[in-house]
């Protein structure tokens, strides 16, 4: 049985997994606010006759916001810890949420800062996430945590998709917004009085628990406030493989998440609500996988695998396999057909949870927060480029029902050249002995081992 409390007090669940459950909780929160655009841009553009061009704007200004604030978030968490920054993440962007119908109706140029702005409170959720689990979590199961985390994440995308169409049905084009950012809030309440930043300054763990915590780290994860040695981290390969596996991955997945829905509605001529159901499909699948993938990769590190082999096995699946599926979406004559090859697509990226998403914390365990927004902010620049580009490459073909294909069938093309030159370079891996400017200067002998 698990146990938890100070001075005898037993709980049923030990407090690492408290953490884990509510960061779950905000990351499928975090995915759901974003999703729910994607739908509702539907009726919105009929309301309001946007062309297809200003849907592309629409859909990418949360990227605006989110590229400025994810190194500053990432910096943030690294010194005030990641309760405080997420906290005052979720609290401005539900609140961004909340307003983003009202500024709508009144005037694009609103719509536009609305959006904007609930993409820079959004920038702080992953660095914290990942700073949190580091703190929180044995370098041993990390990855399972990552990956409960990340279910969450996409799991989002899933009740977005299925609870928005309805909502704006019943309802009408407010009530998933009211929803969404009311879920923010009573989340809030919650996180403010259960968690700390440190298992070490948590009321309710108990020394058992923090011995297992503590024995299982191979390195000091708290940051006194300083800024990493920046000439040194970007002088490392392994770094710009975390950047460059970033950028790759935001490519495709933000097309997706943005196009998914008007794809299947444009290709296969399916409503709303039925394009929700097999957009939501994919998604359900990947939250399962990346569990799968984490579990996987714990228990491949404590059977003596090394920690770099074991992240490029994870990193080699979830580029090689989403590469493969999409090209075969080109092929696609049916939505089931569709939804499998993208299903299948999604679900084996999720395996670079286990690889470059867990190798921040590895070779900079100190500084996880600020490697991770930066890698974060040249993976959104991509993300803006694919979500832009996708329209423009719609309004170049002619023939409607190939143009979504096409675009998929381009997304492969752009990632998979990149994603095996990142194999090439090698993950890196930690150092136990060193502090997180060594971990750092010990990859120009850890690459490829």
């Amino acid at each position: 049985m698990l146990m938890g409390g100070r001075e005898g007090e037993v709980s049923i669940v030990s407090e690492r997994y408290k953490v884990v459950a509510l960061t779950a909780c905000v990351m499928c929160l975090c995915n759901a606010d974003r999703v729910v655009m994607s739908v509702a841009v539907v009726p919105l553009a009929a309301k309001y006759g946007w062309s297809s061009s200003f849907l592309g704007i629409v859909q990418s200004s949360f990227l605006w916001g989110y590229i400025f604030s994810s190194v500053i978030g990432g910096a943030l968490v690294d010194k005030y810890g990641g309760k405080r920054v997420l906290a005052w993440g979720v609290g401005l962007w539900s609140l961004a949420t909340l307003l983003t119908p009202w500024a709508a109706n009144h005037s694009t140029a609103s719509l536009l800062a609305v959006r904007a702005f609930f993409g820079l409170a959004e920038g702080v959720a992953l660095p914290s996430m990942s700073t949190l689990l580091s703190r929180w979590f044995p370098s041993h199961e990390r990855a399972s945590a990552v990956g409960i985390s990340m279910a969450g994440f996409h799991l989002g995308n899933v009740i977005g998709l299925l609870l928005t169409p309805v909502m704006l049905s019943t309802i009408g084009i407010s009530g998933p917004f009211i929803l969404f950012s009311s879920l923010g809030l009573l989340w809030l309440t919650t996180w403010a009085s259960g968690v700390t930043s440190d298992p070490r300054n948590s009321p309710f763990i108990s020394k058992s628990e923090l011995r297992l915590i503590e024995a299982g780290k191979t390195d000091s994860s708290t940051n006194k406030g300083e800024l990493p040695p920046l000439r040194l981290l970007f002088s490392k390969l392994p770094t710009w493989a975390i950047i460059f596996a970033n950028v790759t991955n935001n490519w495709g997945y933000f097309v997706l998440l943005s196009w998914m829905p008007v794809y299947f509605k444009t290709v296969f001529n399916v409503n709303l609500k039925q394009a929700a159901w097999f957009s939501a499909v994919p998604w359900a699948t990947m939250a399962i996988s990346g569990y799968i993938a984490g579990a996987a990769s714990d228990s491949l590190i404590k059977a003596g695998y090394s920690l770099t082999l074991v992240r490029k096995i994870m990193q080699s699946i979830g580029f090689i396999g989403p590469g493969v599926s999409l090209l075969c979406l080109n092929f696609a004559k049916t939505p089931a057909t569709a939804a499998m090859f993208i299903t299948a697509a999604l679900s084996l990226s999720s395996f670079s949870q286990a690889g470059f998403l867990l190798n921040m914390q590895d070779i900079a365990p100190q500084y996880a927060g600020f490697l991770h927004g930066i890698a974060n902010s040249a993976g959104t620049f991509a993300a803006i480029l694919s979500t832009i580009g996708t329209v423009i490459s719609l309004d170049e073909m002619k023939d409607t029902k190939a143009k979504p294909i096409k675009v998929y069938y381009k997304i492969s093309l752009k990632s998979k050249p990149q994603k095996l030159e990142t194999l090439g370079t090698g993950l890196g891996h930690l150092n136990p002995s060193s502090s997180a400017a060594d971990h750092l200067l010990s990859q120009c002998t850890s690459i490829g081992h």
